[in-house]
């Protein structure tokens, strides 16, 4: 009978996200993860068929532990704010991992929707939020929200890489402007 093994597949993945959180995901790598686990390398390579397959499990459990801030978000009074505060938040609080999930170059040159479908599973009912709080398009409101993202995603990257600190209310006060003052924007002159 073969010995016990003395890490599981969850074990590996804890601390390759402790890893991560810490340095980077550039650290991660089979040496430094056999060495946060106390061992040689070889134990991950019974337990996954390469690093290919530890880098998934991290960015999976990374936009499984983003999810949850965004179904936080999605309970505030207006659901798309509160995502793009969620998006915030998760910068603040999980900066590697923010780093990791959006601060990685996307191959082609994917269009907004796109952008915007990729990164948040609820999209469909953020656009629909929208338009049902504000009485706007769909277009109109994909669009609105478009801008709300670029500009909350410009807060989380100075964030994340620590070029400035920013408190909650500061952070509400700074989305509640910008989406106002679109919103007006939009009605007055009809785009954004």
């Amino acid at each position: 009978m073969p010995p016990k093994a003395k890490f599981t597949r969850d074990d590996v993945i804890k601390k390759a996200i402790d890893l991560v959180e810490r340095e980077g995901i550039d650290a991660l790598s089979a040496r430094s993860l056999g060495k946060e686990l106390g061992s040689s390398a070889r134990p991950i390579f019974t337990l996954f068929s390469g690093m290919d397959e530890v880098i998934a499990a991290v960015h999976s459990y990374a936009n499984s532990l983003y999810g949850n801030y965004v179904e936080k978000g999605l309970s505030e009074e207006l659901p798309f704010k509160g995502v793009g505060k969620a998006y915030i938040r998760f910068a603040c609080e999980r900066p590697r991992l923010f780093q990791l999930l959006f601060m990685q170059e996307i191959d082609g040159h994917p269009d907004k929707n796109a952008v915007l479908q990729g990164i948040e599973e609820h999209y469909e009912e953020i656009i629909l939020s929208i338009q049902n709080s504000y009485g706007l398009e769909r277009e109109e409101a994909i669009g609105l929200y478009f801008h709300l993202w670029v500009y909350s995603h410009g807060i989380a990257v100075l964030i994340a890489t620590k070029v400035c600190v920013f408190s909650e209310d500061q952070i509400t006060q700074m989305i509640t402007e910008i989406f106002t003052s679109l919103l007006k924007r939009l009605k007055t002159e009809g785009r954004l």
